[in-house]
């Protein structure tokens, strides 16, 4: 019979004759025979089951072996023997070169029918030694699926005992080395099948043996930490994490974390690894227990592996996103990792070139996957945002791309933020930030924030701008008796000479920081520059000196020297005089006092009041950035409003009240000291500003910074309950006050007043209104007869003989930015440029205008944006545009500079010639000593690093070029990264993409 079957099998009959000749002979096959007959039969059938060519002769061959199990069992017993089946295991079966691949499906088939014999359990013992040495050898993925068939089908064959827990161990290795080859999606739809009997196997293992999980769990970090490995681990590994019972997470990772043995590099390396397996398609819990251990990491302070395994692999994570069916998993790894990375902008910033592209395609994917996920990558983006606010060049592209989106409250912002940090304690990581990085390709340097110091590095910048003033430090000598201006001079001297991109201001900060700050705490930048100012200006007046060389150059003459020479370097730039006047409505006796300031506090009006031309006095004009010509017949002064001392008349309107902060206002009875109120604010008795409610917002109408000085200049009527004590009458008496500028500064800084006492909450709110900034204004100052006719001699700007008002013009320098909605929170930066003046060396000062074509237009000035340790190019667009984008985002405080050539004083002249003749000033020795030494310490730190580097790149897993998820899906609309065209369809290149 078995020569019949054979002669058939081997035929060239059509399929359909030989089945029906193999049914008969299958049929007698269930008929008694004898014991030779069935060994004949059975060595068939199992040569064509094993070594069968097609898939016909291989089922032939099942069949006969089914029949002959069932109708046959004694035969089939003594031929499915121990020895035959070692036989099988170790030598296999068929030609040398060409052995079979179905021995462990042949083995499973013919177990089923011996079960029940007296050899059962010989085979049992058998196969549980020989399926251990099998894994030992590492099969290919696919016998490993046939063996945990195999043992899934008879669970009498896993080993037991010690062996059970080395075979999971093998069994690990041998996933750790899977690897698909084929990019087909039936190919790869087979392997991850493959992959999951596997898995599934040791699940069944650890239910019924839960003593082996934590010896498994041991090899995988063992495998996955390697440094040695030629090849990464395959992902496949991800596999077996999922099975592992949530339970036990905890004790895991603490014994992994606390794991001395472990070094750094082997913890780095195991993380990231572990952060590749998002991109597996099939793993439950991944990311919870990426996300656990990443939070273990934390616990023990690892932050260098954390900064380091961040950075290196937000990128690819974010890229996962294009994925439906890995979404999920990626989007909660991407979440833990940006917001628990807060000591740094740097992770967040790497995803800003990726984030518009992401959207839009999330946004064409039409499924409640993209919804959602577009949904929470919002609220993530609006935690950056508020994380790291500040860098409007930066997320305007972002922000268009989620306008449309739902924005979290502020509450959520900080709920997220304050459960996810590293630590709480943010000098733990100051050894780790700024990372060493190339200087900004602006040239500048940025300062490094020392925590909550934003309000003083802002600062800081804004006055190194501010060119003259720079110089003046720089210039300064040795020896001068000025210890915080010396340590101002060596913080600019490193800001313009050091290679370094930032450097930190610790030194100046604990030497010019307020006592009555907290350390820590956000403060108020104004009242810091208020409090810096007046200490350098005191400590100058019982110092030396600093402007002996510009008595020696001459540029000065003796009667103007002599004027000058009592100044300190703080008045000189930014000391100005305000003349304050009162005015008895019943006597008309005017009464007034000067004083000087460093700053003006500007209030904002109440809505309906409209200041816009409403002062008598000269008004603010903004004015465009071309040159301003002299006028052509300079014979229109403005006087002042109460020159004529005429009554007022019976119908004249009263000025209303005033909404104002009484910020620094120094009280009429006080000794008018020059520089101890110097932020000249207006009466106490102001009406004070209308509380804001807990979310402050901004009004429609917008205000512009003339609107804001003409107000503060514009007159107020004293009356009623704020009636004025006249001298003359010696009674309370209506009266009216006014303010006018008697001495322009040479550097202007304007406060606007945009926090407002809310009495309710006794909290400070802000005013969010927008304020728009002039690039250049016309500021008015009171002159005196004599002043007048100099003026008029020189061709200046609108001024006759006789007294009244001039204009002078100001150019805008830096623009202090506070984003934010409390002076208590927040973050600082600041616009800036250098301004110098439009009149070239060499060129006469006598009123000739300058050619249009000179460089020194206004908008042609480079600005820069200065962020804590980020320079970068910016532009009057962006100072401009700023609060429109981000309306928390709203200017503080100004800075401009007088210009030459309206009616400026001849010291400010001097300060300009000097600038102009010496250029940059030459720095001491032993300050020249100390930035070469630290130049040479940061190439040297630089070295370090890179060394660094090195090792920890050439430890790291070489992983496949994970970019090219973005590359590929570049203009495919059908393309979203699923695996069938239900989900999306993306072709099987992007399906073995995403899983390998």
């Amino acid at each position: 019979m078995d020569k019949i079957l054979e002669a058939v099998v081997m035929s060239s009959y059509p399929n359909n004759v030989k089945q029906g000749l193999v049914r008969r002979v299958i049929e007698a096959a269930k008929q008694p025979m004898d014991s030779e007959q069935c060994w004949s039969m059975l060595e068939l059938s199992t040569k064509l089951y094993l070594t069968g060519d097609t898939k016909y002769k291989r089922e032939i061959g099942k069949e006969v072996l089914e029949v002959y199990g069932h109708y046959h069992p004694e035969e089939f017993e003594e031929f499915f023997n121990v020895r035959f089946l070692l036989s099988l295991l170790q030598e296999g079966y068929g030609p040398l070169g060409k052995r079979s691949h179905y021995v462990l499906d042949y083995i499973q088939l013919g177990l089923q029918f011996v079960l029940e014999s007296p050899s059962a359990n010989s085979i049992f013992s058998l196969l549980r030694i020989e399926v251990l040495r099998k894994v030992c050898e590492r099969p290919s993925p696919k016998q490993c699926a046939k063996i945990s068939k195999l043992l899934t089908q008879h669970p009498q064959c896993i080993p037991t005992g010690k062996h059970q827990v080395l075979f999971c161990q093998q069994l690990i290795r041998c996933i750790g080395q899977f690897q698909c080859i084929s990019e087909g999606e039936e190919d790869i739809m087979e392997f991850l099948e493959q992959v999951n009997k596997v898995s599934g196997l040791l699940q069944r293992i650890w239910r019924t043996q839960t003593s082996a999980i934590l010896p498994s769990l041991k090899e995988l970090f063992t495998i996955i930490s390697s440094t040695e490995e030629q090849e990464a681990p395959s992902n496949a590994l991800a596999s077996v994490v999922q099975f592992v019972p949530l339970e036990l997470m905890d004790g895991v990772i603490r014994n992994l974390t606390n794991d001395d043995s472990i070094t750094d590099v082997q913890m780095m390396t195991a993380i990231s690894r572990m952060i590749d397996w998002v991109s597996w398609p099939l793993g439950k819990n991944i990311d919870k227990w990426i996300i656990a251990l990443l939070k273990g990491l934390a616990a023990v302070k690892k932050f260098s592996i954390l900064i380091e395994v961040t950075l290196s692999k937000i990128e690819k994570v974010f890229s996962k996103l294009l994925y439906p069916i890995v979404r999920e998993g990626a989007l909660s790894v991407l979440q833990y990792m940006l917001l628990s990375f807060q000591h740094s902008h740097e992770a967040f910033h790497l995803l800003l070139p990726h984030i518009p592209r992401l959207v839009a395609s999330l946004k064409k994917e039409d499924s409640n996957s993209a919804t959602s996920s577009l949904e929470q990558l919002a609220e993530l983006i609006h935690c950056m945002f508020f994380r790291f606010s500040g860098f409007p060049d930066l997320y305007e592209p972002v922000l268009e791309a989620v306008k449309a989106l739902p924005i979290p409250n502020e509450d959520r912002i900080k709920h997220l933020l304050g459960q996810n940090a590293w630590t709480s304690q943010k000098n733990e990581l100051a050894c780790f930030y700024p990372r060493l990085v190339s200087k900004s390709e602006t040239g500048k340097i940025g300062l490094i924030n020392l925590g909550n110091t934003c309000y003083m590095n802002s600062i800081i910048q804004s006055l190194f701008m501010a060119s003259d003033f720079r110089h003046s430090v720089l210039n300064l000598t040795e020896g001068n008796s000025q210890p915080l201006m010396t340590k101002l001079q060596w913080l600019f001297a490193f800001l313009e000479h050091s290679q370094r991109p930032a450097i930190s201001p610790e030194s100046f900060l604990s030497a010019s920081w307020p006592p009555w700050f907290t350390p820590g705490a956000q403060q108020d930048c104004s009242e810091y520059l208020k409090y810096l100012l007046d200490r350098l200006h005191e400590e100058e007046k019982t110092g030396k000196r600093i402007y002996q060389k510009l008595k020696e150059s001459n540029l000065m003459s003796q009667a103007v020297e002599h004027h000058y020479l009592n100044k300190t370097l703080i008045e000189k730039m930014f000391g100005g005089k305000m003349m304050t006047k009162i005015r008895c409505l019943k006597c008309l006796n005017v009464s007034s006092r000067e004083e000087a300031f460093t700053d003006l506090s500007l209030a904002f009006p109440p809505p309906d009041r409209h200041v816009r031309g409403s002062t008598s006095v000269l008004p603010v004009e903004e004015i465009g950035p071309q040159f301003i010509e002299p006028p052509e017949n300079p014979s229109q002064l403005t006087g002042s409003p109460w020159i004529p001392r005429k009554a007022p008349m019976a119908r004249e309107p009263a000025a209303p009240p005033m909404p104002v902060e009484t910020l620094g206002f120094q009280e009429p009875g006080e000794a008018a000291n020059p520089l101890s109120g110097n932020a000249v604010g207006v009466d106490a008795a102001k009406t004070p500003l209308s509380a804001f409610g807990e979310q402050a917002c901004a009004r429609k109408d917008s205000r512009s910074v003339p609107d804001l000085i003409n107000y503060f200049l514009s007159p107020e009527r004293l009356t009623a309950e704020n009636k004025y004590h006249c001298e003359k009458c010696a009674s309370l008496q209506d009266a009216e006050k006014v303010a006018e500028l008697t001495e322009g500064p040479h550097y202007l800084i304007l406060t606007l007043l945009r926090f407002s006492f809310d009495p309710r909450t006794m909290k400070r709110k802000k005013i969010l209104d927008n304020v728009s900034i002039p690039v250049v204004l016309k500021l008015p100052v009171l002159v005196t007869p004599e002043e007048t006719e100099e003026v008029c001699r020189h061709g200046k700007d609108r001024a006759t003989p006789g007294s009244g008002f001039m204009s002078i013009v100001y150019d805008l320098c830096s623009v202090v930015v506070h984003s934010g909605i409390s002076s208590e929170s927040g973050h600082y930066y600041c616009y800036s440029r250098e301004c110098t003046d439009t009149v070239p060396h060499g060129q006469p000062r006598d009123g000739t205008p300058k050619p249009a074509s000179d460089k020194q237009l206004d908008f042609e000035i480079q600005w820069y944006l200065f962020n804590d340790t980020r320079v970068s190019f910016s532009s009057f667009e962006s100072v401009s545009n700023v609060t429109s984008f981000f309306p928390k985002d709203t200017a503080y405080v100004l800075f401009y500079r007088q210009r030459l050539g309206r009616q400026s004083c001849p010291l400010h002249e001097a300060l300009a010639e000097a600038g102009r003749l010496h250029g940059e000033p030459s720095l001491h020795k032993d300050l020249m000593e100390a930035i070469s030494k630290d130049n040479i310490l940061y190439l040297q730190e630089q070295e370090k690093e890179a060394r660094n580097r090195a090792a920890y790149i050439s430890a790291l897993p070489k992983s496949p070029l994970w970019w090219r998820d973005f590359d590929r899906d570049k203009d495919d609309d059908s393309s979203s990264g699923g695996c069938s065209p239900a989900a999306g369809g993306g072709g099987s290149g992007s399906f073995h993409g995403l899983v390998f």
